[in-house]
C-alpha cells in the first residue's frame, strides 16, 4: 500500500513537472514566433498571453518581464542554429556544399524575420543584443573562417584569398540587409537578399572549379524549387 502511493505521489509530480516545462515551452515558442513576424517592441506580454490563451500573470511565473523572456527566446534561437551549422558541416560532401545547406536555413529563417527585430534588440534589449554580438562575432565567424579554410584546401575558393579579412566581411555583411537605409529602398524581402549576398559571397572567392560547383548545386537548387512550386 506505502509502495503504491509513493508511486502515485512520484507520478503526479513527475506530470506536474512535464506540465510546468510544457507551458514553459510554449511561451518561448509563442513568443519566437510572434517576434519574428512583429517585430520585439510591438508585441507585448498581453499580446503573447492573448495569443496563447493564458494569462499574463501565468507567463510571469515563468519569466520575471519580456527582457528575460526575450534573452530566453534569443537562446533557443541561437542553440538551434548552431546544430544546424554543425550538421552542416559534419554532413556535407565540400566546403560549396555546406553553404547551399547553410543557405536553406537561412532563408527559411528570414522568410519569416521581420526587418526591424535586429534594430529592435539593439535599442531596447541591450543583453539580448549583446549576445547576439557575441553569436555573431565569435561563433558565427569561426564557422565561416572554417568553411573557407575547407574550401581553399579542397582547391573550391581561390588560394591566395586573406581569410581573415573575408571571414569578418562575411560576418559583417550579415547586417546590412537589417539597416533600415537598405531594405527600405529594395523590392526584396529578407530572404531574397540574403540569397543574394551568399551567392556574390561564393562566387567572389571561387577557383574555376569551385565556380563550376557553385552553378551545379545553384542548378539544383532552382530545379528543386520548381519541383516544389508544380
Amino acid at each position: 500500500m506505502m509502495e503504491t502511493l509513493v508511486t502515485l505521489k512520484v507520478s503526479v509530480v513527475l506530470h506536474l513537472i512535464m506540465a510546468d516545462i510544457e507551458t514553459g515551452l510554449r511561451i518561448k515558442q509563442k513568443a519566437h514566433e510572434l517576434f519574428m513576424q512583429y517585430g520585439l517592441r510591438s508585441i507585448s506580454m498581453d499580446d503573447i498571453a492573448t495569443s496563447l490563451g493564458i494569462s499574463k500573470k501565468t507567463i510571469y511565473q515563468y519569466f520575471a518581464d519580456k527582457d528575460e523572456l526575450v534573452d530566453a527566446v534569443v537562446d533557443v534561437e541561437f542553440r538551434k542554429n548552431e546544430t544546424i551549422c554543425e550538421y552542416d558541416r559534419s554532413n556535407s560532401k565540400n566546403a560549396v556544399h555546406e553553404i547551399f545547406m547553410a543557405m536553406d536555413m537561412v532563408v527559411e529563417m528570414f522568410s519569416s524575420m521581420n526587418p526591424s527585430l535586429v534594430f529592435d534588440m539593439q535599442k531596447y534589449y541591450p543583453k539580448a543584443f549583446q549576445k547576439f554580438h557575441k553569436h555573431k562575432n565569435d561563433y558565427l565567424y569561426n564557422v565561416i573562417r572554417d568553411n573557407i579554410i575547407r574550401g581553399v584546401s579542397e582547391e573550391l575558393y581561390r588560394p591566395e584569398l586573406n581569410i581573415d579579412i573575408i571571414a569578418r566581411f562575411r560576418v559583417e555583411s550579415i547586417m546590412i540587409p537589417f539597416n533600415p537605409e537598405f531594405y527600405t529602398k529594395l523590392k526584396y524581402n529578407l530572404a531574397e537578399i540574403e540569397e543574394e549576398f551568399i551567392l556574390h559571397f561564393l562566387f567572389g572567392m571561387a577557383s574555376l572549379k569551385g565556380y563550376k560547383m557553385i552553378v551545379k548545386y545553384q542548378q539544383e537548387r532552382i530545379n528543386k524549387s520548381k519541383d516544389g512550386k508544380k
